[in-house]
């Protein structure tokens, strides 16, 4: 279990020092969603832009300063968002609020995109399972393993086998579920920002390198890859503008936690 208790000083727009504190009021305050739906997505990368380490797993490369933004990320969303492919290498078990931060009291919830409706064995037995954005076919697949109220059928227009996600955003939203966490993988994170539904991207850089191989946090990986079972990614183009809203610092480490506003 990583630990909460590494200070983080703030750079943008600080200098400010947050010492440890267990509820992470500050953090919360500088980590509010915007207004309406907001969609935040939430990555750690190297200083060479790996989004994983030796072991495929993203968890290789974080540390306790990204464990405190994590946690708070989490305990100010509704919904975390992530690809079923990701779900499973990762290890996704069903999501509870982080323990000893403020939160409205609801659960939150894990929603699966998944184009062939295929979860993970480990979410099928709990009491709460994920909700799954699927298309067609992958309701067929979904339907057989989870509730129907728990999939969503958001097919695209051209392929109605194919996820349509800035439809099961709006779906998402319907239920309540209007701040949206993206957890991965870099598949799903190309897709969204190619089809312009990222509000803002968190972005931790650990202070290692871990040389070639492993993808960007933004990637079409090809078939087979770790952890890969989202839509096929498009490219942002022309290039996404970026404005750094805040960047902290772990002077113990050199860890550095952006918050990019894409929009």
């Amino acid at each position: 279990m990583r630990s909460a208790t590494t200070p983080l000083d703030v750079l943008v727009p600080g200098p400010e020092h947050l010492a440890a504190d267990p509820a992470e009021r500050r953090l919360q305050e500088l980590y509010a969603a915007g207004p309406g739906p907001w969609v935040r997505a939430n990555f750690v990368s190297t200083v060479d832009g790996a989004a994983w380490g030796p072991d495929h797993l993203s968890g290789s490369i974080n540390d306790d300063a990204d464990w405190r933004v994590f946690r708070v990320l989490r305990s100010v969303a509704d919904v975390v968002l992530v690809g079923a492919g990701t779900a499973r290498h990762e290890g996704y078990t069903a999501l509870d609020r982080p323990r000893g931060l403020p939160g409205d009291g609801r659960p939150l919830e894990l929603a699966l995109v998944s184009r062939s409706g295929r979860v993970p064995q480990q979410l099928t037995e709990g009491d709460r399972p994920p909700l799954v954005l699927t298309g067609a076919a992958g309701a067929r697949t979904a339907t057989r393993m989870l509730p129907a109220d728990r999939v969503i059928v958001v097919p695209q227009a051209d392929d109605a086998d194919e996820v349509d996600v800035r439809a099961g955003l709006v779906a998402l939203a319907a239920l309540g579920l209007a701040r949206v966490l993206c957890e991965g993988g870099p598949t799903l994170l190309a897709t969204m920002l190619a089809a312009g539904l990222v509000d803002e991207l968190c972005v931790t850089t650990s202070p290692c390198l871990v040389g070639p191989g492993p993808s960007r946090i933004v990637a079409a990986s090809p078939a087979g890859a770790p952890g890969q079972e989202q839509p096929a990614a498009g490219v942002p183009s022309p290039p996404v503008p970026a404005r750094l809203a805040r960047l902290l610092h772990a002077p113990g480490t050199g860890t550095l936690l952006a918050r990019w506003l894409l929009r």
